[in-house]
């Protein structure tokens, strides 16, 4: 019986306890002070059946009316779930739950709730007559639907808010099984209320899943008023303890006891205590080496965001987004690595724990340091890439040089050798000199270095203009007003009449040219409804000499490519709706400098 009430009486008092804290921070949870106005109104029902035990059966008046406030106090715990799980219920239904709360209170309160009874294991425990039962039946009533509430909470949350509501249902699961300890006594079961001895651990369970953590990482007293609470209760079970283990009883042992278990298990709970408040938050120098080595084969940056979200949720056990310039509102706990500078924004951790978030800040770190070396190796291959290319460039220029000079001289003898020949044996020499003088002329304009002059231009008024010289070209409706930009015109038009005069040799049918702007750039589009391009040629389309149209030199698109890729913009084959092949040129928002 000592340790029923050493039991209770410590859950009454740790209960009051917790009950401040909330209210000292009930700006950190939404239904905070619902919360504590809950916990009070438990300890008043712990302090209504333990009154008895206290100062005898002449304290039974006040004890049933404590006792009768039951399921009052329990309207609290209902609005607190609505509140805490933001569902959206109406007003009318909370209203309701405090009206049935309140009915059921008066009753008791008003007539005769029950009577008290003797049992060895206990004490004195009350035995509910008809309006006893009446509330209990309230009482139950409105603690299901508390605990309805959090189900559909708990199955509409996302993490980490899903594991701060279940740590609330698995804290209404522990009281459920604590208080099964007064029916064991109530049936009059030959076992000894083991559950009642739980009770203490309740409140803590209750208020540790809603703080999450908070109150301890926010204020360094708090976490040693935790560290000293669970020593206290150490110290009260040696104490309850003692009795069963000497055959006589020592003031001076069992203080021996307590101080030589409090000093054993002050690191064991200080460790423990700190594992409660961060829980998989502290990170080695092996887990940081670790992460790095992880990290290390991302080639690019989605590919490290990929793996990087992998890591982190398999450590933390609940899935987290790594991503790379995000604007839009996360779905779960996300790391958004922000570029230019690089820095880390922690988005959708609100209701983790400190300690996640720290671990998330850690990991973060490495995240950055990660991408800024993807980065660095990308742009040192791009380099690379453009090192050789114009390496090649510089090679390619020099050997059509060469040829431009040396084949001027025989095509000039091959056009005054046939001055005399048949009409149409001249033409033929004609159109053949012309194709190679052209295949010349490209590819020295190909190899050979570019400075770009751009100026303030309207990107309608240049396509007009090359569409008047095209014959078969319709112009789109995002063309029918003005589009400023800063480009080169002449390369903008060289690559316009590539473009088009490709599609007017695909397609017997009308070229189609049309431009929209939107957040990517200046998107200017040519499609035909020709045959299409090959499969076989879709991945090397652009390089040159990967197609040869008839009459083709085989460098159009190539020419095509280089312009957009010295403008900062990209020339792609892409689908719209209505047209077998169509080329976009995207542009930039950005001016391009000369």
């Amino acid at each position: 019986m000592l340790l029923i009430r050493l039991s209770l009486g410590f859950a009454l008092f740790e209960t009051f306890v917790l009950a401040g804290v909330l209210l000292w921070w009930a700006n950190r949870v939404p239904g905070a002070r619902l919360l504590a106005a809950f916990l009070l109104g438990f300890a008043l029902w712990v302090a209504g059946n333990e009154l008895p035990n206290w100062l005898g059966q002449e304290a039974e008046p006040v004890a049933l009316k404590l006792v009768s406030l039951a399921p009052f106090i329990s309207t609290f715990f209902f609005h607190f779930c609505v509140v805490f799980c933001r569902v959206p219920l109406h007003r009318v239904g909370v209203v309701a739950a405090y009206g049935l709360g309140a009915v059921a209170s008066l009753a008791a309160l008003m007539g005769q709730p029950g009577h008290l009874v003797w049992r060895e294991s206990v004490g004195w425990i009350f035995i509910a007559e008809r309006l006893g039962w009446l509330a209990s039946i309230a009482w139950i009533i409105l603690g299901i639907a508390g605990v309805a509430v959090l189900l559909r909470g708990l199955a509409q949350a996302r993490p980490p808010a899903r594991q701060q509501i279940a740590a609330v249902t698995c804290s209404c699961l522990w009281g459920l099984l604590c208080l099964s300890g007064y029916g064991l006594v109530l049936l009059e079961l030959p076992v000894f209320p083991v559950p009642l001895l739980l009770l203490p651990l309740y409140p803590v369970i209750l208020v540790y899943g809603v703080l999450r953590w908070g109150v301890f990482a926010a204020n360094a007293w708090a976490g040693r008023a935790l560290v000293w609470t669970l020593l206290l209760a150490v110290g009260l079970g040696i104490v309850a303890l003692m009795p069963l283990v000497l055959p006589f009883e020592s003031r001076w042992l069992s203080g021996l006891a307590v101080a030589a278990g409090c000093l054993a298990l002050s690191g064991p709970v200080r460790r423990f205590v700190l594992k409660l408040i961060y829980p998989g938050g502290t990170a080695s120098a092996a887990d940081l080496q670790a992460w790095r080595e992880a990290l290390l084969p991302a080639e690019s940056l989605p590919e490290l965001a990929d793996l990087a979200g992998q890591l982190l949720g398999r450590r933390l056990g609940t899935p987290v987004e790594v991503v790379f310039d995000a604007a839009s509102e996360p779905t779960l706990p996300r790391l958004n690595c922000r570029r230019v500078p690089w820095r880390l924004e922690l988005q959708g951790w609100s209701a983790a724990p400190p300690g996640q978030r720290h671990l998330a800040e850690l990991f973060g770190s490495l995240v950055l340091e990660a991408a800024l070396r993807v980065e660095q190796a990308l742009q040192l291959a791009s380099r690379e890439r453009e090192r050789q290319l114009q390496a090649r460039l510089a090679e390619l220029g020099a050997l059509a040089a060469t040829v431009a000079h040396d084949i001027r001289n025989p095509l000039n003898i091959i056009s005054m050798a046939v001055a005399a020949a048949p009409g149409d044996t001249r033409r033929e020499v004609a159109n053949q000199v012309d194709r190679i003088a052209h295949l010349t002329r490209d590819l020295l304009d190909y190899a050979k270095p570019w400075k770009l002059t751009p100026t303030e231009l309207d990107v309608t008024t240049l396509v007009q203009t090359v569409a008047r010289r095209q014959p078969g070209v319709a112009l789109g409706p995002g063309l029918q007003q003005p589009l400023r930009a800063c480009l080169d015109a002449r390369r903008v038009e060289q690559a316009l009449t590539n473009l088009i005069e490709n599609a007017r040799t695909a397609s017997e049918s009308a070229v189609h040219v049309d431009a929209h702007r939107d957040a990517a750039g200046l998107h200017l589009h040519v499609c035909d409804n020709g045959p299409g391009v090959p499969e076989s040629l879709r991945d090397r389309l652009f390089e040159p000499f990967a197609s040869r149209s008839p009459g083709g030199t085989g460098l159009g698109l190539a020419i095509v490519a280089r312009v957009m890729a010295a403008h900062g913009g990209t020339a792609a084959l892409t689908e719209r709706l209505g047209w077998r092949t169509c080329f976009t040129l995207t542009f930039p928002h950005a001016p391009v400098n000369a």
